[in-house]
């Protein structure tokens, strides 16, 4: 399958789930390029930008399971590596 690079930007919206995000995205591992964090100010919420290369099953199957908790929202482009 053809590789595709890929970026998640993920709202966190309640730390309710923290936990369960931070498994999720230790199993994707091998794929993720970069992580960045970032607390927005004078908000409760925070952000984590997530840079990836993989297959299109293993974006997906990783927005998937992200898009899947509660109190996270999420926005994700994929683009052909070459």
């Amino acid at each position: 399958m053809e590789e595709r690079i890929g970026s998640i930007l993920i709202m966190v919206n309640s730390r309710d789930e923290i936990s369960e995000l931070n498994r999720i995205i230790s199993n994707y591992a091998d794929i993720i390029i970069g992580r960045q964090g970032i607390r927005l100010r004078d908000k409760s919420k925070n952000i984590i930008s997530l840079v990836l290369e993989g297959t299109t099953d293993e974006l997906g199957g990783l927005t998937g399971q992200l898009g899947r908790l509660k109190g996270i929202t999420l926005k994700s482009v994929v683009l052909k590596s070459k």
